[in-house]
């Protein structure tokens, strides 16, 4: 699919309906997923509509604009703003007489080009599979045609037909085989979930637009508590630029341990079957106990991502999970930081502020469940004391008479277990 984007040059076309304040926004965003695919944007056409032209999306004369600025700047690809029916791509090569794409094409081609694991690969290829499924329709006639050339001239009448029932039957049976892979992924996924919940380990999810700075995060207190290179995921000033999930076990300095999962970003009008394909995978925020919700607030639309973002978790049922908003990129946005008030925190990972008060917050979220305990292990029961040593957070030690005297900060379902020992 890379070879395809070598020295691409774009025309991107947007049509801004009934005054949509996001406008201009989605067209810039529209820009920076072009050049996530390294594609060079030469020129911009643009519409207000009350509605979309069902043939073309855009009006005839604007067809007419596109092709004269197309030809100008020597692009050899129009990318439309919107996802396009079979019918509209269809009508737009035929009169521009070039490639046309949509920003559905546009993100699918990203992700495929960026899964790394056979889950996130298996993932996009479904996507693309279902988007391209109703376009075969649209695809009927050149298959006729070519089925009509093979050298039967028009006696050859049905065979596109019958190549498009293939086809369909072909997408389907692939379908079918990858969601079978996927669901073995899933219960593999489910059973190192429980796994997890079964070690009493709690889950802190990063979600958020793409580009906010969720991997800068995780990276920033993976070094601040467990600093290994191997253990830190890819930063890059790009969109999408880590699909896959990771996962990574932060250790504080008082033994509590939490599992903090970085998720695929978000971006609006993300291609429904992309939402649905990475659905399994944005199951980790849904099992979270804490979110922390990465806001890059130096962008203007800031709020727009905030919203798109949940208005996504809630499609895939992320709901009432505790969450912190990060404020994430305040150097550039000429505010006071680091600054917390109640679930909000304005910082900056890139310059290395705010992550120790970020830590704060997930302590006090995550572990308002512990009990200080004072207790009397008999000296006996050293395998105890080792066990505390590796679970709890001890304050103090004290050896007397009876054994060893330590007080310290339990976990609620070590209390219990502990009871006998308690003075």
């Amino acid at each position: 699919m890379e070879e395809d984007y070598i020295e691409e040059k774009a025309i991107l076309v947007g049509v801004n309906l009934r005054n949509d304040r996001h406008f201009d926004y989605s067209i810039e965003e529209l820009s920076n997923l072009a050049e996530a695919m390294d594609v060079e944007v030469v020129g911009v056409v643009t519409q207000n509509l009350e509605r979309v032209t069902p043939s073309h999306y855009v009006g005839t004369g604007k067809t007419e604009e596109i092709r004269q600025m197309y030809e100008e700047k020597g692009a050899n690809v129009v990318i439309f703003d919107d996802e396009l029916s079979p019918a509209q791509i269809r009508n737009l090569e035929q009169d521009l007489d070039c490639k046309v794409i949509d920003r559905t094409t546009l993100i699918l081609d990203i992700f495929a080009r960026r899964a790394k694991t056979n889950e996130a690969r298996m993932q996009v290829e479904i996507a693309q599979l279902k988007y391209l499924m109703p376009r075969l329709v649209g695809m009927n006639a050149s298959l006729s045609r070519q089925g009509g050339g093979t050298g039967g001239g028009f006696q050859n009448k049905g065979s596109g037909e019958t190549k498009l029932e293939l086809d369909r039957r072909k997408i389907e049976k692939q379908i079918a085989k990858i969601h079978k892979e996927l669901e073995e992924v899933k219960a593999q996924r489910e059973t190192q979930r429980k796994k997890r919940q079964k070690n009493a380990l709690p889950v802190v999810s990063l979600v958020g637009y793409t580009n906010a700075g969720k991997s800068t995060i995780m990276n920033q207190l993976l070094e601040r508590t467990n600093p290994d290179e191997e253990k830190q995921v890819l930063e890059k000033d790009m969109l999408f630029a880590t699909l896959d999930t990771s996962v990574r076990q932060i250790e504080l300095e008082d033994n509590k341990k939490f599992l903090l999962t970085d998720t695929v970003g978000f971006v609006s009008k993300l291609p429904h079957h992309l939402v649905k394909a990475f659905r399994s995978t944005l199951e980790e925020a849904r099992e979270a106990d804490l979110l922390l919700h990465v806001v890059d607030v130096s962008n203007e639309e800031h709020e727009y991502m905030i919203d798109i973002t949940n208005k996504t978790l809630e499609d895939v049922g992320v709901v009432d999970v505790p969450t912190i908003y990060v404020y994430n990129k305040a150097d550039r946005a000429n505010i006071q930081y680091p600054f917390v008030s109640k679930n909000k925190i304005y910082l900056s990972a890139k310059q290395d502020v705010g992550l120790d008060e970020l830590l704060e917050m997930i302590r006090k979220a995550i572990f308002a469940d512990y009990e200080v305990q004072t207790l009397c292990i008999p000296y006996d029961r050293g395998d105890l004391v080792s066990y505390l040593n590796e679970r709890a957070n001890i304050l103090s030690t004290e050896y007397v008479e009876e054994g060893t005297l330590l007080k310290v900060e339990l976990h609620v379902s070590d209390v219990n277990r502990m009871k006998a020992f308690k003075k």
